[in-house]
């Protein structure tokens, strides 16, 4: 098996469009920028518990209402519950929801699949500023 080097990951160009393609998932899939990020780190812990999301969460803006939003919305949930005897507190993993939401990001940083701009209303300057962004990105054929 081949180790992937830096220079691997570089002509690859995954960080050329992240950031608007970002803001294109969130907008149109109702999350908060922090949240994802966030949740793209608990995915690659796999399984996690409270205090792991406690930990993860350092890096972010205090957001006291953000473990119970993304549990009510479903993008964590438990693995594990807990029964109070062998195991003292639940485990977590990010949802079916989130994992089908990264494959569709990995798919489009590699062009293999294209960002559709009727999802996103152009109702506020911000939209209509990622959706003509996000025709660029469609018509670059090196990303």
């Amino acid at each position: 098996m081949k180790k992937i080097t830096s220079s691997d990951l570089k002509e690859l160009n995954i960080f050329k469009h992240y950031r608007i393609l970002r803001k294109w998932l969130c907008k149109t899939n109702n999350i908060k920028e922090a949240d994802f990020e966030l949740l793209l780190y608990l995915d690659a812990i796999q399984y996690f518990s409270k205090q792991d999301f406690k930990d993860g969460v350092y890096s972010y803006s205090w957001d006291n209402r953000r473990w119970n939003r993304l549990l009510k919305d479903g993008w964590i949930i438990v693995w594990r519950n807990r029964n109070r005897t062998t195991q003292k507190y639940n485990i977590y993993k990010t949802s079916v929801k989130f994992k089908l939401l990264t494959s569709k990001m990995y798919r489009i940083i590699l062009g293999e699949e294209d960002i559709i701009i009727d999802k996103l209303k152009k109702d506020r300057y911000i939209n209509k500023v990622i959706s003509k962004a996000a025709e660029k990105i469609n018509k670059d054929k090196t990303r």
